[in-house]
């Protein structure tokens, strides 16, 4: 299992533990991360999985491209880190990842 940290938007830290092979996204709705609503199933097609990825990680999952960047045009509080949640696949590489919820999402 690959630990995933989710910050909310008013600082509380959950960990939650993620199978290798998912994505962030999958991993959140699972563990019953609010915030992390995934309508379209993690096809790419929405922004309701919206994140901002840990600078000390954007190495790792590197930057929105392509669809993705097009789709994050749709989300509120956009960053140069935000990604969408269901483009991150889990594995062991990501133990430890912290991405922050955006205030407002899911709700």
């Amino acid at each position: 299992m690959t630990q995933i940290i989710f910050v909310t938007p008013d600082g509380q830290r959950l960990t939650i533990d993620a199978t290798d092979g998912l994505n962030v996204m999958e991993s959140a709705r699972r563990a019953g991360i609010d915030g992390i609503v995934g309508e379209c199933g993690g096809a790419c097609s929405c922004a309701t999985c919206h994140v901002y990825v840990d600078e000390s990680w954007s190495h790792v999952t590197g930057l929105a491209s392509g669809s993705e960047a097009d789709m994050l045009e749709f989300a509120d509080e956009v960053r140069p880190l935000s990604r969408l949640s269901c483009q991150i696949k889990v594995s062991p590489e990501l133990d430890g990842l912290v991405v922050t919820l955006p205030a407002g999402q899911g709700q």
